[in-house]
């Protein structure tokens, strides 16, 4: 098939929707297919292919909502006039899906959208855009949904639209077909007894790092060491001296507050001219006591290499982000075979039930589906998980179990091909349901 993938933007940008148009892009030409994909130019790509899909830059910005900016005629032209079997959009509410609305009707290919969870829809703002949303989502072949239950898949089915298929989230079965090896403790200087959190996001404000540090100011470990990893893109702030308040073990709570309040107000006047390498930084930020104290914060943005180590050598996985639609993360936990303590944010609920690989904890929800986890709840959360070994062990293999069954992109990959194709996919989850349903 000659297939064309949408999206606002692509590698070498980092996010969920890239990662999710990569991982599906490149196994499809990996098969065989002609695979393209269009999106936003970026001044740090240098080629117009990579892994063997070819990348068409345009200079898009913005939405319908917003007001779309640039190329936007040259993008419609182009899909427009693609000669190609299928294209596939991803994500309303940005320019790559937006733009299109006018010239919908005159794709001459099967078109296939995957709405990815309608953040906005309770927006006031966004109130006109999804008063048209309807029409617009009859006019596709196909749309793709990640959860069973969800704003999305909830407002289509309201709507009368049954033209879709349930296809999951996942996890590379390149990256995490491997064992920890303890490269990445070594690296940081976490000891191999330390009991090791870690929580990964983009953007930290969004992502619940705040909260998480909190709650691990507040948890008593028993006795036990432990280390708490914050990933994620940090401002460029001057990270040595902000670490160094985070650190001392008098003080850990106000120091993440610190580092938050500090790193956000600060961005511009405490830049870095030559910024050190973050493994160093993070071996020398604590002072002598603080790496003797029985709690260390690292607030890093690890390349993605050293990410997928994080996973494979954390104990536990804590996610308490304020909203998602189906977080990655929490499939890459099940994939590294590391339990995961989550909030209910998108569909987490979900994948807890799905993978069997993590445990819930409470938090307000919002009616704009905004979640707000209080720090003392999450830090018992935090705590009971710690002191159950033999319940993390028992949820980080049946996670890692579900994951190679179900949840590896090269299994994700062939459902998309089918939607592709025209066919409709019925999700081995909602099978497992059926099945359940009628013993």
């Amino acid at each position: 098939m000659k297939l064309l993938f949408c999206c606002e933007s692509y590698w070498p940008n980092r996010g969920g929707v890239q990662e999710v148009i990569r991982q599906i892009a490149e196994r499809m030409a990996a098969a065989g297919h002609d695979v393209g994909v269009a999106t936003s130019a970026n001044p740090g790509r240098n080629t117009d292919s990579h892994n063997g899909v070819r990348i068409h830059e345009f200079r898009v910005s913005g939405n319908l909502v917003t007001g779309i900016q640039g190329e936007a005629d040259r993008y419609r032209k182009f899909i427009t006039g693609f000669d190609g079997d299928a294209i596939l959009i991803k994500a309303a509410q940005q320019w790559s899906f937006d733009a299109l609305w006018p010239v919908l009707d005159d794709i001459k290919a099967r078109k296939v959208f995957v709405p990815c969870g309608f953040s906005s829809l309770y927006e006031p703002s966004f109130a006109g855009y999804f008063a048209q949303m309807p029409a617009i989502l009859r006019k596709f072949d196909h749309l793709i949904f990640y959860a069973e239950r969800y704003r999305d898949i909830d407002f289509a089915k309201a709507h009368g639209i049954a033209t879709y298929s349930i296809i999951p989230n996942g996890a590379s079965e390149v990256d995490f077909g491997r064992a920890a090896d303890g490269s990445l403790r070594e690296k940081l200087g976490i000891a191999k007894d330390d009991f090791l959190f870690l929580t990964v996001g983009t953007p930290v404000n969004a992502k619940g790092h705040m909260e998480v540090g909190e709650a691990f100011a507040k948890m008593d470990t028993g006795g036990r060491n432990a280390s708490l990893i914050l990933n994620g893109s940090w401002p460029k702030t001057n990270l040595l001296s902000l670490l160094r308040s985070i650190l001392r073990p008098r003080t850990l709570r106000k120091g993440v507050q610190l580092f938050w309040r500090e790193g956000w107000r600060s961005v511009w006047t405490r830049l870095f001219p030559k910024p050190e390498p973050l493994a160093a930084v993070a071996k020398s930020a604590a002072p002598a006591e603080a790496k003797q104290a029985s709690k260390r914060v690292l607030c890093l943005d690890l390349p993605r290499p050293d990410v997928i180590s994080a996973f494979l050598e954390a104990d536990l996985f804590v996610f308490a982000s304020k909203v998602e639609y189906s977080p990655l993360v929490l499939f890459e936990a099940a994939a590294a075979g590391t339990p995961f303590l989550t909030v209910p944010a998108g569909n987490a609920a979900e994948i807890v039930r799905w993978t069997g690989g993590g445990l819930l904890c409470p938090a307000e929800v919002d009616a704009k589906n905004y979640v707000k986890v209080s720090p003392d709840v999450l830090a018992a959360e935090m705590e009971r998980a710690m002191r159950s070994p033999a319940l993390l062990k028992q949820l980080g293999a049946a996670g890692h179990k579900a994951w190679r069954e179900r949840f590896t992109w090269a299994a994700i990959a062939k459902s998309y091909e089918q939607v592709l194709r025209g066919e409709t996919v019925t999700s081995p989850l909602m099978q497992q349901a059926e099945c359940a349903a009628s013993d």
